[in-house]
């Protein structure tokens, strides 16, 4: 069941799930407030919840208003890709045969047929960004199965506007990010841990961060670098 609260300029969007804590969150780029609450919790509860998280919200909204955007992308020679967390720069190789992406020391070679629109070399990077992202994930999913005891049935890559993963605890699948095979690869580690963790413990409380705090020391920092990234949302967990 989802509700709306208004608190002043504050529009706060309230889903009731079958959890048992309270999740803030604060979304960019516009920064709309989502609070997931317990099917036990009233909504005036929420609403004194949120009251008492007005100030935290509105530090998150001014930062999101002063966050650096990225440009559109117009796929032209020369034009700044990111992957993995570094920087190359995008050359054109038009020429009919075989649609896709090599990477060289500092570039990223797009091969497309002449005349290939926008659309299409946009279409093609992104196919190789979503291989790439495959590739990655796949030992990392494994290695945290292992470890946690868990079975991960499948994992998916989706482009997601204000998460950079999720999980089906129930069908035992996780999403990721396509985003995120531009990150430096400790940033999918990350999410691929946070993610495989929620098929055993569906909130953010003590359990979960136990489960962090030995299998992964040292994630707030990674956390940090993620959350500085332009999809980052920041989550105040009760």
């Amino acid at each position: 069941m989802t509700e709306q609260l208004h608190l002043g300029e504050i529009c706060v969007d309230v889903v009731f799930k079958n959890i048992k804590n309270v999740h803030l969150s604060v979304y960019p780029p516009t920064g709309h407030v989502r609070v997931a609450a317990p099917e036990r919790m009233s909504l005036e509860a929420v609403r004194l919840f949120a009251i008492g998280k007005l100030g935290w919200i509105r530090a998150q909204q001014r930062k999101f208003e002063g966050q650096e955007r990225e440009t559109p992308r117009e796929y032209l020679e020369r034009e700044s890709h990111y992957l993995w967390g570094m920087r190359y720069l995008l050359e054109i190789d038009e020429r009919r045969g075989k649609q896709h992406v090599s990477v060289g020391h500092k570039a990223l070679r797009l091969h497309v047929p002449p005349g290939a629109t926008i659309e299409r070399r946009s279409a093609v990077l992104e196919a190789f960004y979503r291989e790439a992202l495959r590739t990655a994930a796949e030992p990392l999913v494994l290695k945290w199965e292992r470890q946690l005891n868990v079975q991960v049935e499948r994992f998916f890559v989706h482009k997601m506007k204000t998460m950079w993963g999720s999980c089906n605890a129930e069908k035992l699948t996780i999403r990721l990010n396509l985003e995120l095979a531009k990150k430096p690869p400790e940033c999918l580690d990350y999410v691929v841990l946070h993610e495989v963790c929620h098929i055993l413990v569906p909130d953010h409380g003590e359990r979960f961060v136990a489960l962090w705090d030995q299998h992964m020391p040292g994630w707030p920092v990674i956390r940090q670098r993620l959350n500085e990234a332009p999809l980052a949302h920041a989550d105040w967990t009760l």
